[in-house]
């Protein structure tokens, strides 16, 4: 029974000791996981401004050269011009001559 009480002297000793290893080892992994935490909410935050600086800029760059497509689409540029024109041309002679043969055919049963 004597052998017995240094033993349990021993483990209680050495219970304290591991708590106490524990409870430091806990302590600087708090410290360590808040201060991680903070240094990756700033980082998050910058990733974001900047990601959302970029997805703006392009958004912009977009609007910016379709409303000035549009504006030249309208304009008096050569190549609208001749889309305008020279496309149409032949279109448009059928069209007279469809019309014209139309009247013509009209002219013809109203007689």
């Amino acid at each position: 029974c004597s052998t017995l009480i240094p033993i349990k002297a021993l483990l209680v000793a050495l219970g304290h000791y591991l708590d106490n290893w524990r409870r430091n080892v806990t302590a600087a992994a708090q410290a360590l996981d808040k201060t991680l935490a903070e240094e990756n909410f700033k980082d998050v935050i910058w990733y974001l401004a900047v990601m959302i600086g970029l997805f703006s800029f392009i958004i912009v760059a977009i609007l910016v050269s379709t409303v000035k497509s549009k504006r030249r689409e309208h304009s008096n540029d050569p190549y609208h011009q001749y889309i305008k024109e020279d496309w149409t041309a032949p279109l448009q002679s059928l069209n007279e001559n469809f019309g014209l043969q139309r009247e013509k055919w009209a002219a013809e049963m109203a007689d």
